[in-house]
């Protein structure tokens, strides 16, 4: 019997190290001052900078769901990556902390390394647009884990907020005002519910959608950072609490940051829907609550500042690229009722 190698297992030394050598100049390009290595060790080295005078570190991962299946079916995987970034930098933020660095995972059944480059491509873009270093990672190959021509994903973010700064919801009243940043789309929330629509419809991803897009391109359309805006933001005025629009959308976020006895009254016509939730809505036949409580149907971040605030932090916001939107006010809750209406 012929000698054995790792290859004939279905695992490629060479494919990894060949990995490694296209990501060490995409990760280059993210660095931060505070990165002490670079990519190939086995730690990222990572110090605290100097201004953060009592620094509290803010910890988040998460991955991108059944999107990725769309990548898959789209044979897409440029823009996964910023997906992956944006899950977790944006969860990070609402505590106002400031992203610092990211390593992702990427595991599949056999590494395609012109599929893998692509993923790693996404995720640099997505560290960039968030001021984040990519540090690190892990690429798992295990043959009879997962399909051949399928990946999975996931991404791990950290940090820093001063203590002082912490923004927790706990200063919010009523009469403040509820501030909505716009969605690119879905981002990466619900993609269950929207291949459910895509199989029911019988829509095929490759029809035409608009005058630039296919369906598949408007549905992969890549989740929104908001880190930049943000930060430039809460640098400016007083923000209250910040919820990011995830799973469970809008009516399951933002009572995360409200106190007991408040409640969110959000205006729908105050904000513009993207095409992408009106098609969902008529094709999948969803009430108006069930996609309320699905998607972020257009708001992918919920500011709350006092009223005075309102206009400086919206004007803030559109000048570092991000549309935003007085959507509603805070009320006082009554007992019984729910801590988000939407009329």
């Amino acid at each position: 019997m012929a000698a054995l190698t790792y290859r004939d297992a279905g695992v490629d030394i060479d494919a990894g190290d060949a990995l490694v050598d296209r990501i060490k100049p995409l990760a280059a390009k993210t660095m931060r001052p505070e990165v002490l290595g670079g990519i190939g060790g086995f730690g990222a080295l990572v110090e605290v900078s100097k201004k953060y005078k009592n620094p509290v570190m803010v910890s988040g991962t998460d991955g991108v769901g059944t999107k990725l299946k769309l990548a898959f079916r789209m044979k897409k995987h440029d823009t996964i990556g910023i997906d992956l970034v944006a899950m977790s930098v944006n969860d990070i933020l609402v505590c106002g902390a400031e992203p610092i660095f990211f390593l992702d995972y990427f595991a599949c059944g056999k590494l395609d390394v012109g599929v893998a480059s692509d993923v790693v491509k996404g995720i640099a873009d997505g560290c960039e647009q968030a001021g984040a270093a990519l540090i690190g990672g892990e690429t798992a190959e295990m043959p009879g884990m997962y399909d051949p021509n399928e990946y999975d994903l996931a991404g791990f973010a950290v940090g820093l907020v001063e203590k002082s700064k912490i923004i927790d919801g706990s200063k919010i009243v009523p009469g403040d005002v509820v501030i909505g940043l716009a969605a690119s789309g879905p981002h990466s929330n619900g993609y269950s519910l929207i291949r459910k629509v895509i199989a029911t419809s019988g829509s095929d991803l490759y029809e035409s959608f608009d005058d630039k897009r296919t369906l598949g391109e408007a549905l992969l359309e890549p989740t929104r950072i908001y880190v930049k805006p943000v930060l430039a933001t809460l640098a400016q005025v007083t923000v209250k609490g910040l919820a990011h629009i995830t799973g469970g959308g809008l009516l399951e976020n933002i009572p995360r940051v409200l106190p007991e006895r408040t409640q969110a009254r959000l205006e729908e016509a105050r904000w513009p829907r993207p095409a992408t939730f009106d098609w969902l809505q008529r094709y999948g036949h969803i009430d108006r609550a069930e996609m309320h409580r699905t998607f972020n149907c257009g708001v992918g971040m919920v500011l709350v500042v006092a009223n005075k605030d309102a206009k400086a932090a919206i004007d803030t916001l559109k000048e570092h690229g991000v549309e935003a939107y007085e959507i509603g006010a805070i009320a006082e809750r009554k007992e019984g009722e729910p801590q988000v209406v939407v009329v």
